[in-house]
């Protein structure tokens, strides 16, 4: 057959034979509407790679949402318990991974712009406060170490999930021990209030202590005035009595200068005011007071520009995590009250000079320790 269709062929080219049969017809027929078929849709395929790559990429993204989902299903169905965690874990990696998206677009933004920390709006400013990953702003140099901190946690989970099946062991830690293994991207709701009394708890420990250290200074005093200021400012904090700003900002002198200015503290008292700032105690006097200068300054310049912002634009979640920044434990006080108590401290903070941040450092104990709703 092979033969005769060749003869046929060679016979039609050189018009040597007549005409082929109805049956050759047809076939050559095929051939010649297949071969101008099959060449625009070759060169179809090979001009248009990157449409079939995204088909593909498009059908695998929805298998894997699919598939997905049922997993969800599954675990919410049989393990719910498993499933709360999971899904707390699930979203703490997105709002981690997000925050660093975030503080990568600030940096390279004040990079390319030369922008100084201070220069930022009061959000971005918080934002890297909370999650700077390197020491490139050295203005913000306490929450640097909170996210080596944070780091460090990291690492040593990652170090113990690296033999067969410790990542089990791991998992058990994690659920025994989320606060001092677990970074608050992956605290649950409930968690985070614990937590937070826990850790207001441990800074309200060093309270007596710093009110304790103003009652000592007061004969250092060589202002009658401010002697007696003084006086009358102890006596209403052991009463109980919540201070006005105009009795705190009568004594900006005595912070300022000796004996209660920053370069003038006593490694006792760095140490107390470093516990009521959440900041380790365990180190030099020399770095005590640069941490605590830093971490003053911080601050003073957030509050500058939540002042140029106005706390009427701040959401209830961002009002609460200032007022807890700046030392009271805002997890269980009422928004409104919470907002007056930020009006009183920006009130007196952007009344500060730069070298009366002493004044604003003890302001973390004087403001907070008798406000409406904080002795629990």
């Amino acid at each position: 057959m092979a033969v005769s269709r060749m003869c046929w062929a060679r016979a039609a080219l050189w018009g040597s034979a007549g005409p082929p049969g109805p049956y050759v017809a047809r076939r050559l027929q095929f051939v010649r509407s297949g071969m101008a078929w099959g060449a625009p849709r070759s060169s179809k395929l090979h001009l248009s790679p990157k449409a079939d790559v995204k088909s593909l990429i498009s059908y695998v993204v929805t298998k894997t949402k699919v598939i997905n989902g049922k997993y969800h299903r599954f675990l919410g169905r049989h393990f719910p318990r498993f499933y709360v965690l999971y899904t707390i874990f699930m979203k703490g990696l997105q709002m981690l991974w997000a925050d660093a998206k975030k503080a990568r677009r600030i940096k390279t933004n004040m990079w390319k712009h030369n922008i100084k920390f201070h220069q930022l709006s009061y959000r971005e400013m918080e934002h890297l406060r909370q999650v700077c990953a390197k020491g490139r702003c050295p203005e913000v140099h306490g929450d640097i170490i909170k996210f080596r901190r944070d780091v460090a946690k990291c690492l040593f989970l990652g170090i113990l999930s690296i033999p067969p099946f410790a990542n089990y062991l791991v998992f058990l830690l994690m659920y025994l021990f989320p606060r001092q293994l677990l970074i608050q991207h992956f605290w649950t709701p409930k968690q985070q209030i614990d937590f937070l009394d826990i850790y207001h708890a441990l800074r309200k420990q060093s309270h007596p202590e710093i009110l304790c250290y103003l009652e000592k200074v007061i004969p250092l005093i060589s202002d009658s005035g401010l002697r007696w200021h003084m006086t009358e400012l102890c006596t209403k904090m052991q009463r109980g009595t919540h201070p006005a700003i105009h009795d705190i900002l009568a004594l900006r002198e005595c912070f300022s200068n000796r004996p209660l200015g920053m370069n003038q503290l006593h490694a006792l008292q760095m140490k107390a005011l470093s516990r009521a700032m959440l900041l380790t105690p365990y180190l030099p006097p020399v770095l005590l007071r640069y941490r605590l200068k830093t971490h003053t300054t911080v601050i003073h310049q957030l509050d500058k520009a939540l002042a140029k912002l106005g706390i009427g634009q701040l959401t209830a979640q961002e009002v609460k995590s200032a007022c807890y920044l700046r030392g009271l434990n805002s997890t269980h006080i009422a928004e409104e009250r919470c907002r007056t108590w930020l009006g009183e401290w920006l009130q007196l903070s952007c009344s500060l000079k730069e070298a009366e941040l002493s004044l604003l450092l003890h302001n973390v104990v004087l403001l907070s320790i008798n406000y409406i709703g904080t002795r629990r």
